[in-house]
């Protein structure tokens, strides 16, 4: 193999659409750096050739004959861990996007993705980068935003809750320890735990981080 075959990108195709595979090969081969190694129908199918540990990249569908596309990305990883794997696919639901993300993919595209972005997606993924059309890119950040409050609230006890409502009202511990029937080493003590989950340093900051992360709603 020559050195420029070895700069090459070896990318793999499982689509069980035969148009949208073929239509796909042709894109990518087209370009000077790379190179389609493989093109299959299905997950099996692509599991029983030997192509698999000589590809840098894997451009699949969600929704295959047989083992799901899910499934596949599952078992690539398992198998060729320093394969990139981009999904692209007509779902655009969080289940989906979710799914393929959690069991590997490090990009999510959908098929109606113009030959120019799909290249540059391709490219990005081969650098490092996660590339996502801009609708599921947002998706991926609402999501990331609702978990990261929720893991904080779940993180944060009810006694927790109750002191940083209170704080937010600007009372001081002892007026704390008296609407809630707790010692003021009681009250420092959460607000220690409260500081320390929240990641701050001051009573203003734990307040503005309960606000805009949800956690209290002050009057």
């Amino acid at each position: 193999m020559t050195g420029k075959d070895q700069s090459l990108i070896k990318i793999i195709i499982i689509e069980d659409n035969r148009y949208m595979r073929e239509g796909w090969k042709t894109i990518l081969d087209f370009e000077d750096d790379f190179v389609v190694i493989g093109s299959y129908e299905s997950c099996e199918e692509a599991f029983e050739s030997d192509t698999l540990a000589k590809g840098d990249l894997a451009l699949m569908d969600i929704e295959l004959p047989g083992m799901s596309g899910i499934e596949g990305v599952k078992k690539l990883r398992r198998q060729h861990p320093d394969l990139i794997i981009i999904m692209a696919t007509v779902f655009d639901d969080d289940k989906h996007v979710f799914d393929a993300l959690c069991a590997g993919a490090v990009g999510y595209l959908m098929k109606k993705v113009s030959p120019e972005d799909l290249i540059k997606a391709i490219h990005d993924a081969h650098e490092g980068g996660s590339p996502m059309t801009p609708n599921i890119a947002r998706k991926v950040i609402n999501t990331f935003h609702n978990t990261s409050a929720e893991d904080n609230e779940a993180n944060l006890s009810e006694r927790e809750l109750e002191i940083l409502e209170e704080l937010a009202k600007g009372k001081s511990y002892a007026k704390i320890g008296e609407s809630i029937y707790l010692s003021v080493d009681g009250v420092r003590y959460h607000i220690r735990n409260i500081y320390k989950k929240l990641e701050v340093n001051s009573r203003t900051e734990a307040v503005s981080k309960g606000i805009s992360q949800r956690l209290i709603n002050p009057e």
